[in-house]
């Protein structure tokens, strides 16, 4: 039994006419009789009589009448409310970010999207840019927010934040002397260096971009290796070092004058965060409408 046969009987006992319901369901009226014909055949009994002018129901045919609009209007009803529950935004995102825009900028994204969308909530991981890629590709999770781009034909990447990385330094007596906040390339061989270990998108965007100027990591005075942006920056406050750090995760420490930020001429420390995700998985309707929202995201207006 199929609902084009179910549409069809109703349709002809609402017109009493084949060729009326025919033209109701844009079918030809062969069609529709041969709809009838196979309805009649699997029911093993006579539903319409169709001796007289006027087209009437059989016995069996009144009593099937009321189960066939029954079934018709359950599927509607079953459509409408599969489509409702698409357009419905409401559920829990889970999301792993790598640590700048999980910590600086995520937060921010969140109390927009949930303005639009209050019916979201969210769980999110910090991890960093290379292993949420990695899953990603494992199949174990279908997207993230990265600070990287690592190649690979499965993977879509979204941009839409640009950060800028900065040479940290503690802002004391020993860095006054920079009053434009731009230096020469030469200060890195006379600095103590913190890095984020490996991993790190900040670390992979530093590493490129001293290579293309002939630099490598070995030439540089690497006096620890850290996992936390906050230790990082804490370090720095106590002159243990210096660092290249992302200049929107130092603003709070720029302006209580704690941590002084330079560019170092020659070196382009621009980067972007991406929201990446596979290309061969389906995502959810609300991360669809989550990864939408940050396509026109307008960015953070401090």
């Amino acid at each position: 039994m199929e609902f084009n046969q179910l549409e069809a009987f109703v349709s002809i006992v609402k017109h009493k006419s084949f060729s009326k319901a025919a033209k109701e369901l844009y079918l030809t009226q062969p069609t529709i009789s041969n709809h009838i014909q196979n309805l009649e055949k699997e029911l093993l009994t006579t539903l319409l009589d169709r001796k007289s002018k006027t087209i009437t129901l059989t016995d069996s045919g009144k009593l099937f009448y009321k189960y066939a609009v029954e079934l018709i209007n359950i599927r509607d009803q079953a459509k409408s409310n599969i489509m409702g529950q698409l357009d419905k935004i409401e559920g829990q995102i889970e999301i792993n970010a790598s640590s700048i825009p999980q910590q600086y900028i995520l937060p921010y994204i969140i109390k927009d999207f949930t303005q639009k969308y209050p019916g979201i909530s969210f769980s999110v991981t910090n991890k960093n840019s290379k292993d949420i890629i990695d899953d990603i590709v494992e199949g174990k999770q279908n997207f993230g927010i990265v600070g990287a781009k690592h190649s690979s034909r499965m993977l879509e990447y979204i941009d839409f934040y640009e950060d800028e990385l900065v040479l940290a330094v503690p802002n004391n007596k020993n860095y006054q002397i920079y009053t434009n906040e731009s230096v020469d390339m030469d200060i890195l061989f006379s600095e103590k260096f913190i890095f984020r270990k490996e991993g790190s998108g900040t670390r992979l965007l530093v590493e490129r971009c001293l290579s293309e100027k002939g630099i490598s990591l070995d030439d540089l005075n690497i006096v620890s290796l850290l996992d936390s942006n906050k230790m990082i920056k804490k370090m720095i406050e106590l002159e243990l070092g210096v660092s290249f750090i992302s200049k929107i995760s130092i603003k709070n420490e720029i302006d209580l004058e704690l941590i002084k930020p330079l560019t170092v001429r020659g070196l382009n420390l621009r980067r972007s965060f991406y929201f990446v995700y596979s290309k061969n998985r389906t995502l959810s309707p609300i991360v669809e409408a989550f990864k939408d929202f940050l396509i026109h995201w307008t960015g953070i207006n401090p």
